[in-house]
């Protein structure tokens, strides 16, 4: 789902997880025991934000529980919204 939403990013392993870089690291995940973590925390519109509420960790990092199925609708609305964020932040630290 990621390199369809960023198909030139590339695959790197940072902080012992997974990540995809596109001019610097745009999103991490991780497996667990009892969830999927993305990571770092998504800011986006207010409807994503309330969907993703239930998801919520203690550090606004995302857990997707095993234990239920996978919101995968979701999980791409999140990395379209991280990838439109480090775009912005790449575009604000070019003009500078």
């Amino acid at each position: 789902m990621i390199l369809v939403a960023a198909p030139e990013a590339c695959e790197k392993i940072s902080y012992q997880m997974p990540s995809f870089t596109l001019d610097g690291h745009f999103i991490y995940f991780a497996a667990f025991k009892k969830h999927i973590g993305i990571f770092p925390p998504v800011r986006g519109d207010e409807k994503l934000q309330q969907d993703l509420n239930p998801f919520r960790g203690e550090k606004g990092n995302l857990r997707f529980p095993l234990s239920a199925p996978m919101p995968y609708d979701l999980i791409e609305r999140v990395i379209q919204a991280l990838l439109l964020e480090h775009k912005q932040r790449l575009a604000l630290k070019s003009s500078h």
